[in-house]
This record gives structure tokens, C-alpha cells and sequence, in this order.
């Protein structure tokens, strides 16, 4: 059976096993992406969030008690859905359950929209990128995380077991559905090149204002070893685009 968008994190044993290596203190979402996104956030006082793909919105909580006025996740597993509400209980925070094709936005509502490993799980990117760039007041954020494409390129090193050291890159530039195993299922995501990302933010009318790859900083890391590891492959595409007019 494939899993396709948020659909796999409803499957009981997948959820429970997902959640404890998310939780894990070196899981790469805790040590490479969420520095970087903090960093590329900036000051978040006084503005308005939009989550999209917010999972247990632990970011969320953070941003706000960090000053963010309002925060809004939109997610599309139940699941997920239950923990954020439970995460943002005692917040200002909410959480909607929808997908992000069928969300609807209003126009100039939010100052910053973020997206943290939920976009790739997307076939079509290009109307998802319209519809932020409508919510956004001008000069507002974009900021997203997905898988690096070296990953998603191809499926061959996600099928074998163990700490890798290596990946095999492949059609890199046949760009789309991609059977992923992942913690024992298979997941269906999306496969696009850099540039496709890139081209894709400007066709929506961002101005790009950073891009980063997840590069390890050492002090991160307990371990040297682990460290050194993290370095052979790079894990995480992280891009930042501001709505022109501000």
C-alpha cells in the first residue's frame, strides 16, 4: 500500500513510530533544520503566522511565546491535527485540519507563512506557492523547508538499512513521483530540483532572499563521529522569499 500526503501519519504503528524518532535529541529536524529556520525567521513579535503542514505545531508555541501575534496551522492527518490542538492549548494558537491544495486563504491576512518537510509530499507546487503569496501582506515571509533533492532523487539508498554514509543520486533531473520506504511504508513525495524550487518562488512573484542546504554546525553535535556523518549527505532545502510591494 502507498501513503499519499498526510494520509501515512493516520496509520497507527507508522504515527507511533515516527513521533518517538522525531523526538529523538539528534533527529535532524531538532539539530540541522530548526536552528537554521530560527535564524531565517528573525524577530517574530507582533506578527501573524500561517504553518502550513504545522504537524504537532511545537514551532508554533514557540513563536508565540517569542511574541508572534497570531499563529494558525493548517494540517491534513488527524493525527497530527490532535497534537497540535493539544500543543496549543493554553496559546492563542489554532490548528485547522485540511490539506494544503484544498485550503482557502484571504487575501493580505498573514505577515509570515512558514512550511517545514510538508511540501514535497505535493504534486502541484505552483497553485500551493500563489496561494501563500495572496496571504501575505506585501513585504511579508515565506519560508520553507523540504527534503534536499539529492535525497528524493532517486529511491535506491532509502530501500537498504543502517547509518549511511553515501547516497546514490539519480534522474536528478526527471522530476516527480517519487515511492519512497520510509519507516516501513511506502510514501509517495514529490521529486524537483533546486531550481525548480527556485523558479517556482520567483513564477509566484517572490523576491528569493535565501536558500540554504542544511550544512551541520559541530556544536550541534554530541558526537563527532555523528557529526562527520551528517556532513557526507545533505538532508534539508531550506528557501526564504518576501512578497515584493514592501
Amino acid at each position: 500500500m502507498e501513503f499519499r500526503g498526510a494520509s501515512v501519519y493516520d496509520e497507527g504503528e507508522f504515527y507511533n513510530n515516527y513521533t518517538k524518532r522525531r523526538s529523538r535529541p539528534e533527529s535532524p529536524n531538532n539539530i540541522i533544520e530548526k536552528p537554521i529556520l530560527l535564524e531565517m525567521i528573525g524577530n517574530v513579535v507582533g506578527k501573524r503566522i500561517l504553518d502550513l503542514g504545522c504537524g504537532d505545531a511545537e514551532i508554533g508555541v514557540e513563536l508565540l511565546q517569542q511574541g508572534g501575534a497570531s499563529y494558525l496551522g493548517v494540517e491534513g492527518s488527524k493525527n497530527m491535527t490532535l497534537a497540535a490542538a493539544e500543543n496549543l492549548q493554553g496559546t492563542t494558537g489554532q490548528v485547522i485540519h485540511s490539506s494544503m491544495e484544498e485550503w482557502q486563504p484571504q487575501p493580505d491576512q498573514y505577515d509570515l507563512v512558514l512550511s517545514r518537510f510538508a511540501l514535497h509530499y505535493l504534486a502541484d507546487l505552483r497553485s500551493v506557492f500563489t496561494k501563500v503569496h495572496d496571504s501575505l501582506v506585501p513585504g511579508g515571509k515565506f519560508i520553507f523547508s523540504v527534503q534536499h533533492p539529492v535525497l528524493t532523487s532517486s529511491t535506491k539508498s532509502a530501500e537498504g538499512s543502517g547509518r549511511r554514509t553515501d547516497w546514490v543520486v539519480d534522474d536528478y533531473f526527471s522530476q516527480g513521483e517519487r515511492a519512497e520506504p520510509w519507516i516501513g511504508k511506502k510514501v509517495i513525495k514529490y521529486h524537483r530540483t533546486i531550481e525548480e524550487y527556485f523558479q517556482l518562488m520567483l513564477q509566484a512573484g517572490f523576491a528569493v532572499d535565501d536558500l540554504r542546504e542544511g550544512t551541520p554546525r559541530a556544536e550541534s553535535f554530541s558526537s563527532k563521529e555523528e557529526y562527520e556523518r551528517r556532513m557526507r549527505i545533505p538532508l534539508v532545502l531550506m528557501i526564504s522569499g518576501t512578497k515584493r510591494g514592501g
